[in-house]
């Protein structure tokens, strides 16, 4: 698509659907305490799925057997499902009261995890958490609905910070709690840090005005004609799922990597903090948006993945994987933030659903891209997992490119 057509997609108002109007006469100011409230509140939720992966050792050594083995996957299957069963209601339902309920669902599937007294259990749920942890996906198309368009770019940017913190300093702090008091305590800690998210959004957030629209099959129903409507929602989707690929390539791999250069577990958890530099940047990426448009820093943000993973195949050792990890961070992030003011865009009445398509397939290509590290690190090793990343991250050239010249 031409840089004219989706620069009119973004200024342009809402397409004529069958989408529910979301709007309320006159928005609230969205200052920066909420945004902070809605950054952080983002991030609490998300982490609920990436609290397990540190553990996976302990709880396996407290529930052998082998299926305990498979509570990441399903942790991740049960957010996948939340994506398309649970998201799509901040189309229909009001938003406020649907964030601030399924936070109290989510410390109800926290003490379920923390109680769980065998591993069928355990797997039952993690996959209600996961699903229950898509209310991140509620917030971030709320900030988008409150922000006024000048600084869409700027407050999805900050909102998202949030998100990509929760994902990369989860593991941190999991990992510490686990080794510290056992891994039942990290679930049982979530409880709290749900029941504070929903206390300070109840709090904070204002009421959205929703009209009477689709039912709730005719708005799952409705996902399969917005992804077919919009080109530049699938472009984005593609680009941005191929350069999740690639960042979820580097992440599932590298304990592999690090104890193979001789460092261990702790050195792995401290990857989370150092990735985290990458985002304080993701603001600047929003505030280039707005100014602009999104195409700038989403050619920036493919071009820093190709260099992320240049460094990572040619400078050896942890100094070289750090500075790889700052800049691979900084590449998702940059071109996230750009994708996601295309998208939303698109279609004001049905961002909850295009929020959906966008990363539900972001995910999905995310999840095959550490499927396929895998195998490429068991066949190649290191040398294979870099040019698995670097072929991810050209491809998202390519689909760039292509969105591009329309």
């Amino acid at each position: 698509m031409s840089e004219t057509l989706l620069a009119g997609a973004a200024a342009r108002p809402a397409a004529a659907s069958s989408s529910p109007a979301h709007s309320s006469p006159t928005k609230p100011e969205l200052g920066t305490g909420l945004i902070l409230a809605m950054a952080a509140t983002t991030g609490l939720g998300v982490a609920n799925i990436y609290y397990n992966q540190p553990m996976l050792g302990l709880i396996e050594a407290s529930m052998p057997g082998g299926l305990t083995a498979l509570v990441p996957t399903v942790t991740q299957l049960g957010y996948a499902l939340g994506l398309f069963l649970l998201v799509p209601l901040g189309d229909r339902v009001e938003r406020r009261r649907l964030i601030v309920a399924q936070f109290l669902l989510l410390s109800v599937a926290l003490v379920l995890a923390a109680v769980a007294p065998s591993p069928a259990l355990l797997l039952g749920a993690s996959l209600i958490l996961g699903a229950l942890a898509t209310v991140a996906q509620q917030i971030v198309p709320f900030a988008a609905h409150l922000a006024p368009p000048e600084r869409s770019g700027a407050v999805i940017g900050k909102v998202m910070a949030g998100l990509l913190c929760g994902i990369l300093l989860s593991r941190t702090l999991a990992g510490f709690v686990a080794q510290q008091v056992g891994w039942r305590a990290m679930f049982w800690l979530g409880v709290p840090l749900a029941l504070l998210a929903a206390a300070i959004l109840r709090a904070m957030l204002p009421t959205s005005a929703t009209a009477q629209g689709p039912r709730y099959p005719q708005l799952l129903a409705s996902l399969w004609h917005l992804w077919r409507r919009h080109r530049a929602l699938r472009l984005a989707t593609i680009t941005q799922g191929l350069l999740f690929a690639a960042f979820s390539a580097f992440w599932s791999i590298l304990a592999l990597r690090l104890a193979q250069v001789g460092e261990g577990p702790s050195v792995a958890g401290l990857f989370g903090v150092i990735g985290a530099v990458g985002i304080l940047a993701a603001p600047m990426a929003g505030h280039l948006a707005d100014r602009r448009g999104p195409h700038a820093t989403i050619v920036a943000g493919v071009a820093l993945m190709v260099v992320a993973w240049a460094i990572a195949m040619t400078w050896s050792g942890v100094v070289g994987l750090a500075l790889a990890c700052v800049v691979l961070d900084l590449a998702v992030q940059s071109a996230l933030i750009s994708h996601q003011h295309i998208v939303y865009a698109l279609d004001h009445g049905a961002r909850a659903r295009l929020n959906t398509l966008f990363m539900g397939g972001m995910f999905l290509l995310g999840a095959a891209g550490s499927a396929l590290a895998a195998l490429a690190w068991h066949g190649a090793g290191w040398s294979g997992v870099s040019s698995l990343g670097l072929a991810l991250g050209l491809g998202a050239g390519v689909a760039n490119w292509l969105a591009r010249r329309g």
